[in-house]
């Protein structure tokens, strides 16, 4: 039985934006990181942004998918703390730890040998040493990234977002003047272009580990969890339980960002103005899907807390709450997006050129909204269901069949039939549009059968 109801709502949205609220300052600060890598390094070179544009689609590409990995804590310490299994989440939390230290050991060795990966663009020799030494640089503040992560998903699984959104913001105030100086020069240091983002980003990672710590370590609040009462060695069993729910979700998670690496890497062969143009676009999305996703990663917690107080039917219900207010919202930002974008663009202050090229790219970001919003919140909500396998199966068939596939076929013409308006990076926009439509039918009706099924074999608790 589908479990919708409107009064609910009056209920259910002011729970989830008083996490996701944090949630999105946060996650909008670390987009600002972005935004001004980006318009930074516009305005030092075009071929610095074009190495940027390269590096950066790279490093996302390998860190959300090791970081989806280690996600998998947050459904599982959530359920814990629903169910008031407060000393178990320390044990998690440090189970989590030696996971997160061998996926960092993968990760810097693909950082530092990127070699392939960089060739696949076909760019000139410049810009792919820049690129290089800048996925160089980010290695080395990639065990502090990892291990924020892990304190990222124990806080959205205790519904304490804002400790983290404090440092978040701590950081951004940070990158612009780091920025500056590493970039530009200054002070005796010599501007390094777009790497010198790089370097600003390594030195905010290792600081927001330390704050964060002090939080854990010293607040009260944490105490019942024991995090650090005592030291664990590798306890196989529960890691193995963290990688079945986490590498699905990690895989997931590259599957969606590598649709867009790998756009990035053949619109690249475009050109530098295409390349650009679809940098500061794709950008712009980014900045815009961080409403749904803090959403989701709300709508998770409340989830799957209420699937350890074992209240299935409640949990149905918040997750209907959410597909409806997420999807309702995301298609008004959409509308507001194409009304606005000139003057979005302009804050960017690209080249004319490169101007010219982003504008029709603006309808898609608009027109995905819908589906965008609809398969995120499906997604987190079946994760807190300890759902993965089946939501990665589905995004590798749309994203990166349709998606990806479809995009390639369209964009550069393959099959000789293809409408002008859908040729170049635009079709690549086009197929992933489709392709998150296509997503969000299959996870939502997957959510409807799981709670279902859930509902049948766990008998809801009467409050």
């Amino acid at each position: 039985m589908l479990h919708f109801k409107l009064s609910r709502l009056r209920e259910d949205i002011p729970s989830l934006l008083k996490l996701a609220g944090p949630l999105l300052v946060g996650q909008l600060a670390v987009i600002a990181f972005g935004v001004l890598d980006t318009a930074m390094t516009a305005r030092y070179s075009a071929d610095d942004l074009a190495a940027l544009a390269m590096a950066s689609a790279i490093f996302i590409s390998i860190y959300v998918g090791l970081t989806g990995v280690i996600s998998a804590l947050a459904p599982i310490a959530g359920q814990l703390f629903g169910a008031k299994r407060f000393s178990e989440i320390g044990e998690e939390v440090r189970q989590a730890i030696w996971l997160a230290l061998g996926l960092t050991i993968f990760g810097c060795f693909i950082l530092l040998n990127a070699d392939h990966l960089l060739s696949i663009s076909r760019v000139n020799s410049l810009i792919e040493g820049k690129a290089r030494l800048y996925l160089n640089i980010l290695a080395i503040g990639l065990p502090a990234s990892m291990g924020m992560r892990v304190l990222m998903a124990l806080h959205n699984a205790v519904s304490r977002p804002t400790v983290i959104t404090i440092v978040q913001i701590i950081g951004l105030a940070l990158k612009l003047p780091l920025n500056l100086l590493f970039i530009y020069g200054g002070f005796g240091i010599e501007g390094m272009g777009g790497p010198g983002c790089a370097v600003a980003t390594v030195i905010i990672n290792w600081s927001w580990l330390l704050m964060t710590l002090g939080f854990v370590m010293f607040d009260r609040f944490y105490r019942p969890f024991k995090i650090f009462a005592r030291f664990s060695m590798p306890d196989w069993h529960r890691i193995w339980i963290l990688l079945k729910l986490g590498a699905p979700i990690g895989f997931s998670y590259l599957i969606e960002v590598t649709s867009f690496t790998f756009m990035s890497l053949f619109i690249a062969r475009l050109g530098t103005t295409a390349l650009a143009g679809h940098q500061i676009v794709a950008n712009m999305g980014t900045v815009i899907y961080m409403v749904p996703l803090s959403l989701s990663i709300a709508t998770m917690t409340l989830v799957s807390q209420s699937i350890g107080a074992n209240k299935p039917e409640r949990a149905e219900e918040i997750g209907w709450s959410s597909v409806f207010f997420t999807t309702t919202l995301c298609i008004t930002i959409g509308i507001a997006v194409w009304i606005f974008r000139i003057q979005l663009l302009d804050l960017y202050d690209p080249p004319a050129e490169v101007k010219a090229f982003s504008i029709p790219l603006f309808l898609f970001i608009a027109f995905y909204q819908v589906f965008d919003a609809l398969q995120v919140t499906a997604a987190f909500i079946l994760r807190a269901y300890r759902i993965a396998f089946l939501p990665m199966v589905i995004y590798a068939g749309s994203l990166w069949g349709v998606g990806l596939g479809g995009g390639y076929l369209m964009g550069f013409n393959v099959l000789g039939n293809t409408p002008a308006f859908l040729q170049g990076a635009n079709g690549f926009w086009a197929g992933n549009s489709l392709s998150l439509g296509l997503a969000a039918c299959f996870l939502l009706y997957l959510f409807r059968r799981t709670a279902e099924r859930y509902e049948k074999t766990h008998p809801p608790v009467e409050t």
